[in-house]
Order: structure tokens, then C-alpha cells, then sequence
């Protein structure tokens, strides 16, 4: 897809992008080279390939999940306004 000068300047007022008048022709043809690799890549057949969660085939090491923080709610919700059963009681905001 080859992009012009006009074409950008739509896009630039769209985006609220302020592009400098003798910058317009090169942006225009990096973004026409963007857009023709998209198309290629859209073009590829990918109907036996199985996605994938990662590009690596390896799994994340991951730390014990053990609390290293005392729990403190009881101290806090001492201090609170309004509690009830373990949460923070506030006014109602959406009628």
C-alpha cells in the first residue's frame, strides 16, 4: 500500500501528530513499507500453526508464594471510619 502526502496529513490530523512539512515524504514512505510488511505477513498461511502463549519454548521460574508480610488488617481497620466483615465501608457514589 503506497501512501502520499495527503494521505499522511489525515492521518497526522487524526492522530493530533504535528509533522514537519519536510519530513512528510519520508514518514509516508516508512509507513507505506509498514503497511506493505503487515499485508505480507497478513498473506502468510498460518492455518496449521498452533499459538503460543510465548515465542520461547520455556516456562517461567517462579518463587515460592509465601507471605512475608504480617497481617496487619485488624491494626488498620482499627483506625477506619467504617468496617464490616474485613472491608472498608464508604459512602455511595453512583445513585
Amino acid at each position: 500500500m503506497s501512501l502520499d502526502r495527503s494521505d499522511l496529513e489525515k492521518i497526522a490530523h487524526l492522530a493530533r501528530l504535528a509533522i514537519a512539512p519536510e519530513q512528510t515524504e519520508r514518514y509516508a514512505a516508512d509507513l507505506s513499507n509498514i503497511l506493505d510488511l503487515v499485508a505480507r505477513m497478513d498473506a502468510v498461511d498460518t492455518a496449521g500453526v498452533e499459538p503460543m502463549a510465548h515465542p520461547l519454548h520455556m516456562t517461567q521460574r517462579l518463587r515460592p508464594d509465601n507471605a512475608t508480610e504480617p497481617d496487619r488488617r485488624e491494626s488498620f481497620q482499627a483506625i477506619a471510619p467504617l468496617t464490616e466483615g474485613g472491608l472498608y465501608l464508604v459512602p455511595k457514589v453512583i445513585e
